[in-house]
């Protein structure tokens, strides 16, 4: 396979040992697969989002070729291509949550916020999406916000969530 040419000195040596313990858990010709936990990793080490190149230098590091990081960047919503608030609201408005209220929960933190899907508040405090699913369908409404998933949602525990954040 052709290496990317992506510039890897992108990639801080506490990112380099992280990456390094995933490609660890596979077959020495398969460190590919560690696609998705660099990825990650590169998006928190750039405070949330991945640029082309920090996609190329995961490309470069790994021995892909730069489409195949693009995919995967592309295809998963937990990935971010742009910059976005230091707070990552994902609602899920899939079947379950929708039929639960998850309408009403994105018109309260658009309300609240003041901006709409997709958006980032003026302050950069937080980023509102919306996602296909977050596989916490028994807890709908729910929303991921950061890390943590916040499920049974009504506008005062949006409320009380949203004020707990600094």
């Amino acid at each position: 396979m052709k290496q990317a040419r992506g510039n890897i000195d992108l990639i801080t040596p506490e990112s380099c040992a992280e990456i390094d313990r995933w490609i660890s858990n596979y077959p020495a010709d398969q460190k590919q697969s560690a696609v998705m936990a660099a990825l990650r990793i590169l998006q928190d080490q750039n405070g949330g989002w991945l640029s082309h190149e920090l996609m190329d230098a995961i490309a470069a590091y790994l021995d892909m070729p730069p489409i195949a990081v693009y995919e995967v960047a592309t295809f998963y919503s937990m990935y971010r291509l742009e910059p976005c608030g230091r707070h990552k609201i994902n609602v899920c408005t899939n079947i379950s949550c929708l039929l639960c209220g998850s309408e009403e929960v994105v018109a309260h933190l658009q309300e609240r916020l003041g901006i709409k899907l997709g958006e980032t508040t003026a302050d950069g405090k937080f980023t509102l999406s919306e996602v296909e699913c977050l596989g916490a369908c028994v807890g709908a409404p729910m929303m991921q916000v950061n890390r943590d998933y916040h499920e049974r949602l009504t506008p005062e525990t949006i409320d009380a969530i949203l004020d707990s954040l600094q």
